[in-house]
C-alpha cells in the first residue's frame, strides 16, 4: 500500500476537512482484513519453529558449546506509538508535519508513567495505539506537546545513560510532570516545580486586524523543547535556577540549556538532521532553521526571525547582566563547537554528512550534560562547565582538536582565558575565567532576568520572598508608629 502523504510532509495535506478518522488511514495506512489474516499466518508459522530451536539449544549445550542466549541480556518488548508532530514550529514549512514513533507504553490522553498532558479533553489511541490527529485542533495539540516533552526527557537520559527524575520525585514519590498545552491566554510558557507542571500559553498576534492569528506556544517545537529543558535541569541542579545566586552566569546556563537542548533534540532525527545539510549545504553557519529559536512566536512579535539565534558572535564585554542576553554566549560557543567538530569529523569519501552531525551531536550533547553534572551545585559560571567539558573530553579519549575547539571558542567569547597560544593544542590546564566588571548581581542581590522565558522570570524563582523578608525586617527594626512609637518614656509622654 503506497502513502502519498510521505511524498508531501508540509500543509496541503490539511485543509481543515480532514477527521482525524480519515487521516488515520491516509498518513498511517490501517491494515486489511487479508493483511491481518496473512499476519496471524505468519506468527504461528514463527511460534511453530520455537521448540525446534530450543532443541538445537539443549543439543549444543550437550555438546560444550557456549549458550549465548543465556547471557545476553533480555530484550525489552517494544511498545511505540505513532504520532503527528511539528518537527519544527510551524512557520517553517520546509520541514512542515512528520510522522515519529514513541517508544514505551502510552496510555489515552496523552501519558505514561513520567508525563500527564491536563486541562484538555483525553486523546484516545486508535486501534492500531496510535495517536494521529489533524492539525490545528486541540487533540493534536496534547499529542504534539506530550511528543516533544517525552522525546526531550528521552534524549537526556539516553545522553546520561540513566533514568532522570524530576525535582519533586524521591523514592516515595514518582508523580509525573503535569502538561498543559492550553494553560490560558497570554504570551508566555513555563516550567512550575511548585505545580510540578509544563504550562504552554496561547495569544492573538499583535497588530493584526480581527479576527487575529492566535499563537499556540504549545505548537513550537523550540518552545515545548526549551521549557522541559529547563525541568530537566532542575532535577540535575535544583539550585541553579534561583534568581539569588552569585553569579548571574548561572541563570544564563539555565536559559542557554533550554535552547541548546531544542538544538540538539532536533539533530537527534535523522530526517531533520538531512533536510538540514540539504538546506545549509553543509554549513552550519548557513541560514537555517536550526540556529532560529520559536520562528513563529518571533515572526508574531514582528522580528525578522524567531526570539533568539543560537549562531551568533556575542562576548561577554558585548552583552549586559541580564540573564537572557547573558545566555547567548554559551549557547553561540556550543553552536560553533558543534560547527567545529562537525567540519573536522566529516569525511565523505567515507561517510555521510547526516550520520556524522547525528554522531557529532549526539556526543556533544552528552559531553554538555556530563560537564553540567560535574560543575557546582550552586553559583555555576560558564567556566565551570567548560573546563568540565575539557577534562571530560580528554578522559574520553577524544582527538586533540576536540578540545581545542572549546577553549578556543570560549576564549574568543571572553569567557576564559588561556595561557597558550590558541593556534597550540591544549594541554590540560585549567583555564580561567575572565572576569567581567559590568556581569554583576542587581543591587537587590537578585538576577537580572527582565527579558528571560516565562520560566525564569516565573515568582516561585524570582527571590521575590528575599526581597519581602528584608522590608518585614525593616518594617520591624525601624517602623514608626504601632507598638514601636507607644513604647515612649513616661516623663517624654508628660
Amino acid at each position: 500500500m503506497t502513502n502519498t502523504s510521505d511524498r508531501d510532509p508540509g500543509h496541503s495535506l490539511f485543509s481543515g476537512q480532514s477527521s482525524p478518522a480519515s487521516l488515520s488511514s491516509t498518513i498511517v495506512p490501517l491494515p486489511s482484513s487479508a493483511y491481518n489474516a496473512s499476519f496471524a499466518r505468519r506468527q504461528q508459522a514463527r511460534q511453530a519453529i520455537r521448540p525446534a530451536l530450543e532443541l538445537v539449544r539443549s543439543t549444543d549445550a550437550e555438546l560444550g558449546v557456549a549458550e549465548k542466549a543465556e547471557a545476553a541480556p533480555k530484550k525489552p518488548v517494544l511498545f511505540g506509538s505513532r504520532a503527528l508532530i511539528y518537527k519544527q514550529d510551524p512557520s517553517v514549512t520546509e520541514i512542515g508535519i512528520r510522522k515519529v514513533l514513541l517508544r514505551g507504553p502510552i496510555q489515552p490522553g496523552p501519558r505514561n508513567a513520567r508525563i500527564s498532558l491536563q486541562g484538555m479533553p483525553s486523546v484516545a489511541p486508535n486501534t492500531m495505539n496510535d495517536f494521529i490527529q489533524a492539525p490545528e485542533t486541540p487533540a493534536f495539540d496534547a499529542v504534539h506537546a506530550f511528543a516533544i516533552v517525552h522525546q526531550t526527557l528521552t534524549k537526556c537520559q539516553r545522553a546520561l545513560g540513566s533514568p532522570i527524575r524530576w525535582q519533586w520525585n524521591t523514592t516515595k514519590n514518582l508523580e509525573p510532570i503535569n502538561v498543559f498545552p492550553h494553560a490560558g491566554e497570554t504570551m508566555n510558557a513555563f516550567y512550575s516545580r511548585s505545580d510540578k507542571s509544563l504550562e504552554f500559553f496561547f495569544f492573538k498576534q499583535p497588530g493584526t486586524p480581527a479576527p487575529a492569528p492566535v499563537i499556540f506556544t504549545c505548537r513550537s517545537f523550540d518552545i515545548v523543547a526549551h521549557e522541559t529543558g529547563h525541568a530537566v535541569l532542575d532535577s540535575l541542579k535544583p539550585q541553579w535556577i534561583a534568581a539569588d545566586a552569585l553569579n548571574p552566569q548561572t541563570g544564563a546556563l539555565h536559559e542557554a540549556f533550554g535552547d541548546i537542548v531544542a538544538i540538539f533534540l532536533a539533530l537527534a532525527q535523522l530526517d531533520q538532521v538531512e533536510a538540514l545539510i540539504v538546506q545549509t549545504k553543509g554549513d552550519l553557519h548557513n541560514k537555517t532553521f536550526l540556529s532560529d529559536m520559536a520562528e513563529q512566536f518571533g515572526l508574531a512579535l514582528g522580528r525578522d526571525n524567531g526570539l533568539r539565534n543560537a549562531d551568533n558572535d556575542k562576548r561577554m564585554s558585548e552583552v549586559s547582566s541580564e540573564v537572557h542576553d547573558l545566555s547567548q554566549v554559551f549557547t553561540g560557543g556550543i553552536y560553533d563547537i558543534l560547527a567545529d567538530m562537525f567540519e573536522f569529523e566529516r569525511n565523505i569519501e567515507r561517510e555521510d554528512e547526516a550520520a556524522t552531525l547525528l554522531r557529532v551531536a549526539d556526543y556533544l550533547f552528552g559531553l554538555l550534560l556530563r560537564a553540567i553534572l560535574q560543575a557546582p551545585a550552586q553559583d555555576a559560571t560558564f567556566a565551570d562547565v567548560v573546563n568540565q567539558m575539557l577534562a571530560i573530553s580528554a578522559t574520553d579519549g577524544k582527538p586533540v582538536e576536540h578540545r581545542n575547539f572549546t577553549r578556543n571558542q570560549f576564549v574568543r567569547r571572553e569567557v576564559v582565558g588561556s595561557p597558550a597560544l590558541l593556534s597550540a593544542d591544549f594541554q590540560g590546564e585549567e583555564l580561567q575565567a575572565v572576569q567581567h566588571a559590568h556581569l554583576q548581581i542587581q543591587p537587590t542581590g537578585l538576577q537580572n532576568r527582565s527579558a528571560c522565558c516565562g520560566t525564569m522570570r516565573h515568582r516561585q524563582y524570582s527571590g521575590a520572598h528575599i526581597v519581602l523578608d528584608e522590608e518585614l525586617a525593616a518594617l520591624r527594626d525601624r517602623g514608626i508608629g504601632g507598638s514601636v512609637a507607644q513604647k515612649v518614656p513616661a516623663k517624654a509622654a508628660e
